[in-house]
């Protein structure tokens, strides 16, 4: 099963495409008037895209949802998504709202118009789909992350133990379970995350067992259970390894490594976009380096540390020269990976892509500075104080005295003890620095494999636009709150959409004091239109695990309303605030 689902993953990012879906074109098109009602309406997208149940939500002329079939791929075409439509479509403006999967793991959305006969007066306003939960957001990057640094830890110390070979391994079993460990449990949490983070729902939906067969049957989830299966199966044959040869050991261990990588490569940026089989091979040779570099850091680290002898000067050479090569490899890995994803020049600094990648290009040059500390310090330890003896050879007992002979013996006087300490200490520290900075890059990474890559934004904008059409954006309000009482103030960031006339979503997130996520027992929103002496309208939101939302908020008439915000803290605490809101056409 591991090796099929590993074969599929390969197979399927074969394909070129674009990192990140942008839609290409769209039948009916954007804004189009058709005579007669169509059967069907199918997008096709700039890559291969994965469906999700609710791809597709249409609203009709009278602002109500339009019932759809199961959304498919065209003709079996990856880069299209199709749904079936009512043969009794009224006459007038339909909002189609829609939501994929790209092929690089990231869910986009948008939404566009098209009218049967002719236009309505005022188009529907459907609820705008976004991208990501906030709550559910966090708690996949953060998962993320735990993967990157749990995987460089897991390749890099069982490349330091078979490569550099110390004499005392004992402190490497913890970093090495360690890193086991913390792999499974985050991939195993990626993977029950993956269906709220695809639909921008809350965490508790992960509860939801039914939306696994689609998790699994995407790109994105198969990776991710190759990953588990892939841990599963090195935990069983780990005690049958230790019995065998070490070049049987290392070769295993490459295996594993590898395909380890591959997890990663098959369902991010490497997987779409031009090049693909050379950007999915540079992907993985980029994520070894990593780790051998980076994971070997801490494992020479602890070493250093915790051995019960100092590691010898043979074990601290082969490691340089493991971490020279990785460098190397990262060097020209990194080189094309950020021509690929960049573009241009331009993008280094006019995208958030560019200036991410600027980041983590600074932070692997202080990575570099005291990667050659490091080096140095390592070569003094190369030289210890050396005394030459000269040592008169034995006489004959009979015969002419030979020519005198001299043995060189090698010996190491308790002065030279002193600066061989001081530059074991330093390589520590100067190791030590490596692995806090190493810590901030891998951080930047898992920022930057979440990034949008410059080149496909530039594609992106080419693609047919307003991709929003007939939805304004969305109003972002943020108002803060007092209730006067300790721990009792913070905002409340509220997004409504579209913010016009008709049906309305509204969400609302909390944030304590400090800035962080924040749960209250409960968040009131009413509305009301002194002009024309309309409302309280309740909005009626509901605690939807982490955030306050709803879909069906209906303000039926343009002007200026009031919004009574109302934050309870407690059981006897809480405080109402006002704000204006404008609501158009």
């Amino acid at each position: 099963m591991l090796l099929c689902t590993l074969l599929v993953l390969l197979l399927a990012g074969a394909a070129p495409a674009s990192a990140h879906a942008a839609l290409r074109a769209s039948d009916p098109e954007d804004g189009s008037v058709v005579r007669t009602a169509p059967t069907h309406v199918t997008l096709t997208f700039t890559e291969s895209v994965g469906l999700l149940e609710d791809s597709f939500r249409i609203y009709g002329p009278d602002n109500r949802r339009v019932h759809m079939e199961e959304p498919e791929h065209a003709a079996g075409a990856a880069d299209t998504a199709r749904a079936a439509l009512p043969r009794d479509l009224d006459e007038g403006t339909y909002t189609v709202a829609w939501r994929v999967v790209s092929a690089d793991s990231h869910p986009v959305s948008g939404a566009f118009t098209f009218s049967v006969g002719k236009p309505s007066p005022t188009p529907p306003a459907a609820p705008q789909d976004h991208a990501e939960h906030p709550v559910t957001k966090s708690l996949y990057d953060t998962g993320r992350y735990l993967a990157y640094v749990a995987a460089a830890l897991l390749i890099g110390t069982a490349a330091f133990a078979a490569l550099c070979r110390p004499p005392d391994t004992g402190p490497l079993r913890a970093p090495l379970l360690f890193g086991w460990w913390t792999l499974l449990v985050t991939t195993a949490g990626l993977l029950v995350l993956r269906a709220p983070y695809e639909k921008g729902a809350s965490p508790l939906t992960a509860l939801d067992v039914s939306t696994f067969p689609d998790t699994l049957s995407g790109r994105p989830g198969m990776a991710l259970l190759a990953r588990v299966l892939l841990l599963l199966t090195a935990a069983l044959l780990l005690p049958v390894l230790r019995h065998r040869t070490l070049r049987t050991r290392v070769t295993a261990g490459a295996a594993f490594s590898v395909a380890l990588a591959l997890t990663w490569a098959s369902a991010e940026h490497a997987s779409a976009g031009i090049q693909v089989p050379v950007a999915m091979t540079s992907s993985v040779l980029h994520l070894l380096a990593t780790a051998a570099w980076l994971g070997g850091l801490t494992a020479l680290l602890l070493t250093l540390h915790r051995a019960k002898t100092p590691p010898p000067y043979a074990t601290v050479a082969r490691f340089s020269r493991l971490a020279f090569t990785s460098v190397t490899v990262l060097v020209l890995t990194g080189a094309y990976q950020s021509w690929r994803g960049l573009g241009s020049w331009s993008a280094l600094t006019g995208t958030a892509y560019g200036r991410t990648l600027a980041v983590k290009l600074a932070a692997t040059a202080f990575l570099l500075l005291a990667a050659a500390l490091s080096r140095r310090w390592t070569a003094l330890l190369a030289r210890p104080a050396v005394a030459e003896e000269r040592v008169p050879a034995l006489v004959g007992a009979s015969g002419p005295p030979p020519e005198p002979r001299t043995t060189h013996v090698t010996t190491v006087p308790p002065e030279a003890v002193g600066p061989e300490a001081v530059h074991r200490r330093a390589l520590r520290r100067s190791v030590l620095a490596e692995v806090v900075v190493a810590v901030a890059v891998l951080l930047v990474t898992t920022v930057l494999t979440g990034t949008l890559p410059s080149r496909a934004e530039a594609e992106a904008a080419k693609a047919p636009a307003p991709q929003v059409a007939g939805l304004p954006g969305a109003q972002a309000l943020t108002v803060p709150y007092d209730t006067g009482t300790p721990g009792g103030s913070g905002t409340v960031q509220l997004t409504m959409d579209p913010g016009r006339v008709g049906e309305n979503g509204l969400q609302a997130v909390v944030l304590g004091p400090q800035g962080a996520l924040s749960s209250v027992p409960e968040i009131r929103v009413t509305f009301t239109l002194p002009s024309k002496d309309v409302g309280p309208i309740d909005a009626g939101l509901t605690d939807r695990g982490g955030y306050w939302a709803t879909n069906d908020l209906t303000l039926p008439l343009e002007g200026a309303w009031t919004m009574k915000l109302t934050v309870r803290v407690s059981d006897i605490d809480q405080v109402t605030v006002e704000r204006g809101v404008r609501i158009g056409r």
